[in-house]
């Protein structure tokens, strides 16, 4: 969720960077409260309804506010995230310093996120194998997908093409849906690429109606010996993710060239996440949760320099793109 826009704040123009840092630290925010199991699950629920009352209407709530910062606050062990909860006020301040259509798609981005994250709790009522849950149907994974990354691409589309000129023969619409698209692929990676970290806890992502079609329960994925029966069902997914991306990628080239960092920003997480697909297709530990399937930093240094010191190349890109595809196909 939150981890989408961290990219992308790090090299958007400063016009627009105030906005997404913004969308980030709220983003962030929920994620903490969403994850924090030292709460109980239905504290959490409460605490994410208030965050998300925030963003309904014009005025903020600071008594719900500094609940939310007291309560969870004080149990938070990452220090970067109690100072993220204690600063939730000051972050409130700065988003009302935002311009009204701004305001505006921000609200619209939170009220989607933090219902993927109710959706999330609600339907993974435990957090060990014990209680292992997993989604009924495709179309219970695309719903979560976009609930919690297909936004992103939404929220995104609509911010640039207010504020970049550039983008203003865009039609927003139809581009803002391919960034759905967009961000439904990042997610898909990461879904797939962290299943055996998901089933550890009780949460299996992977829809049911897909793994009874190999004759497999959510609990088989447990066993590190299932992955060769899986494999289909993983190729299928894969498969759905990549074409996403290749939307995301057809997004990014729709982009002026003179816009470097725009074109950055989405050039690296897709060509990130298409690394990662081809690690995903191949790996022989992906339901071994002692292993985690993640790109080595040299290729992360790799695909920033080069497209980078291209000035963000259409074609260089596109060729590095083209030859991953063939490699996930």
């Amino acid at each position: 969720m939150s981890r989408l826009f961290y990219t992308t704040l790090a090299v958007v123009p400063a016009d627009v960077r105030d906005q997404i840092g913004l969308g980030y630290l709220f983003a962030r925010a929920a994620d903490t409260i969403a994850d924090t199991d030292l709460i109980a699950r239905a504290q959490r629920l409460e605490y994410l309804s208030q965050l998300k009352a925030q963003f309904v209407g014009d005025q903020i709530s600071w008594s719900q506010v500094r609940e939310i910062q007291q309560a969870m606050g004080l149990v938070q062990q990452d220090s970067s995230e109690r100072v993220l909860l204690e600063r939730l006020e000051d972050i409130f301040r700065l988003f009302q310093e935002c311009s009204p259509e701004d305001r505006r798609r921000v609200q619209r981005l939170m009220t989607t996120l933090t219902q993927g994250m109710e959706m999330d709790l609600l339907r993974f009522p435990g957090q060990s194998v014990d209680e292992l849950t997993a989604l009924k149907t495709l179309d219970d994974l695309d719903r979560y997908t976009y609930y919690v990354a297909g936004c992103v691409g939404e929220f995104w589309t609509d911010l640039m093409c207010a504020h970049r000129k550039a983008l203003a023969s865009w039609n927003v619409k139809h581009m803002s849906d391919v960034g759905i698209r967009f961000g439904k692929g990042l997610q898909l990676t990461n879904i797939v690429k962290d299943v055996a970290h998901d089933l550890q806890k009780g949460r299996c992502y992977i829809p049911e109606t897909l793994l009874d079609e190999v004759g497999l329960t959510p609990r088989d994925l447990l066993s590190e010996a299932t992955l060769p029966r899986f494999r289909p069902v993983l190729s299928q997914l894969v498969r759905i993710a990549a074409e996403h991306l290749d939307q995301g990628w057809m997004y990014t080239m729709s982009i002026p060239r003179h816009e470097m960092r725009l074109r950055l920003s989405c050039m690296w997480p897709i060509l990130s996440a298409g690394e990662s697909l081809k690690m995903v297709l191949h790996s022989p530990d992906l339901l071994n949760p002692a292993v985690k399937v993640k790109i080595p930093r040299s290729k992360v240094y790799k695909i920033l320099a080069l497209t980078t010191f291209t000035g963000a190349c259409g074609s260089i890109g596109t060729a590095y793109w083209g030859r991953l595809r063939k490699q996930i196909a």
